[in-house]
């Protein structure tokens, strides 16, 4: 469903991804982590169309991102980050604009898809309020709703949690559940180790823009060569912060 092959970006004499390769399969929740500044982020804009790779290509559901833009964004929700809203438009307004932008027909179906999406997202009572006086994390929940809007096949998520309290965060981790149950391939790019471990079906880790680990978390154990029950210390390891957790706290209690 997902597919990149030899993916590359640089700036100059810097690479920030170099040769990344990798599939999600339909229904998948795949986690890509890795330490700040390893890659992820521009790999997830070069997957959503928004940055050209210096090499390498991008297949959504068969379909070239950026050769065929209109077809493989069409099947694609993506969740930035870093989201724009527009603030002087309500909740409401604002879905109905992101459903425009898709080409949802206007109607009884599409009204009822934007009813379903601000009640799911316990946004029904805001969905006639600016924006500008949503909270950080009700902006966030819309954001996903508006992703979703189109009922897409691939989901592509950078940092899903950030700003959700309790409540959120365990509604978006059921919603993501429910969505690769009926075969959205999701790829989450995240900090959270707890979430990752929790959620993913299987995991890549990238350092220095490489993908260094790629699998299961059997399989990362046997490629950090350790038991470890936790994605944390298998983390670590992998990306060679162990040592430097052992430097800091070595420096502190002596």
């Amino acid at each position: 469903m997902i597919e990149l092959f030899h993916l590359s970006k640089n700036f100059g004499d810097f690479w920030a991804v170099r040769d990344v390769t990798l599939k999600v399969a339909a229904g998948e929740v795949f986690g890509f982590l890795g330490p700040n500044g390893a890659g992820k982020t521009t790999t997830i804009r070069m997957m959503a169309g928004l940055m050209k790779p210096t090499s390498g290509r991008v297949f959504l559901d068969g379909k070239d991102i950026f050769r065929e833009p209109e077809e493989a964004k069409a099947i694609l929700g993506f969740i930035p980050d870093r989201p724009y809203l527009y603030e002087k438009l309500t909740g409401g307004e604002f879905l109905e604009f992101i459903a425009d932008l898709h080409g949802l027909n206007r109607g009884d179906h599409r009204r009822r898809r934007v009813a379903e999406l601000l009640e799911f997202f316990d946004l029904q009572g805001w969905g006639r309020e600016l924006v500008e006086s949503y909270s950080h994390g009700m902006r966030q929940r819309l954001v996903i709703a508006a992703a979703l809007l189109h009922r897409p096949k691939v989901l592509i998520v950078d940092e899903p949690m950030v700003g959700l309290d309790p409540k959120g965060t365990r509604l978006v981790k059921r919603l993501f559940f429910d969505l690769a149950q009926v075969g959205v391939a999701i790829f989450m790019s995240t900090h959270n180790l707890e979430v990752a471990e929790e959620m993913c079906h299987r995991i890549g880790i990238i350092n220095e823009g490489r993908v260094i680990a790629l699998g299961t978390m059997q399989e990362l154990r046997e490629k950090a060569e350790s038991e470890d029950e936790r994605l944390e210390p298998l983390f670590l390891k992998l990306t060679g912060e162990e040592r430097l957790g052992e430097l800091v706290e070595s420096s502190i209690i002596d």
